[in-house]
């Protein structure tokens, strides 16, 4: 593990995101809350705002973090079709949350997943990415808006 003793606190943030594609069927059971294990959208956000807390235990070498604030926002898109998910994550501490913001962005993704794979089972969790890092040593980076 690296050692970060050295290094300043400073606020840091990430943003991640990811969607989950499926067939207008399926969109439309979330749509109409008619999924039969519930409101998959609520779940999936408390499931991300509990993974952003647990990236520690699940992803070898990484420091546990105080995580001061996380925020899972999921937004249906009959366009792609399925769902866009964005996670931002604060903390203030010696290390970056990139990784909380991804785990975060990702088990969102996997709860609706799950949650409609009675549904359906061609259903893809495609482009989970970082788009923005603010704090730390390299400072802010923008990779997309």
């Amino acid at each position: 593990m690296v050692d970060v003793s050295n290094k300043d606190e400073t606020v840091r943030t990430a943003i991640a995101r990811g969607v989950v594609r499926m067939k207008p069927d399926t969109l439309q059971t979330i749509l109409d809350d008619n999924n039969k294990k519930g409101d998959v959208l609520q779940t999936a956000r408390l499931a991300g705002i509990m993974a952003a807390k647990k990236v520690p235990d699940l992803i070898p070498l990484c420091h546990t973090i105080i995580v001061t604030g996380a925020k899972v926002d999921l937004e249906t898109d009959p366009e792609l079709p399925g769902v866009r998910i964005e996670a931002e994550v604060r903390s203030t501490g010696k290390t970056g949350v990139e990784m909380e913001a991804l785990q975060a962005v990702s088990i969102a993704a996997l709860t609706v997943y799950d949650m409609c794979k009675a549904v359906e089972k061609t259903m893809v969790v495609d482009n989970i990415r970082l788009v923005k890092k603010t704090g730390g040593k390299s400072g802010d980076v923008l990779i997309e808006k």
